[in-house]
């Protein structure tokens, strides 16, 4: 390859790999949700929390979100919650109802 055409074929090659997107930024990850009926929304340093989290052996330390305690899941729409409405991160375990993470409640 004459010395001009090896200069231009680098020169291409450099250029685009300056082009090529390098973003490290992962895309948010968003986790399922779950449509819950709760008695009661603590936050997680809450005593009743600590105590429900405890017995499920849970570790909530470090985590600062809502807490619903004693959740059934509201899988009819127009389901009458006579207690809280929330949406919850779906556990990756259910825990009988118990506990529910990250709550955020429900409005119309």
């Amino acid at each position: 390859m004459p010395p001009k055409a090896y200069i231009v074929v680098t020169s291409m090659f450099l250029c685009l790999a300056a082009a090529t997107p390098t973003s490290s930024k992962a895309p948010p990850v968003t986790l399922p949700t779950s449509n819950q009926c709760c008695r009661s929304i603590v936050p997680s340093s809450s005593t009743a929390a600590s105590a429900v989290a405890g017995l499920l052996g849970l570790d909530l330390t470090g985590i600062n979100v809502p807490i619903g305690l004693s959740c059934t899941p509201i899988t009819v729409a127009g389901d009458n919650c006579g207690n809280t409405a929330v949406t919850c991160d779906a556990p990756e375990v259910e825990w009988g109802g118990l506990i529910a993470i990250n709550c955020i409640p429900i409005t119309a």
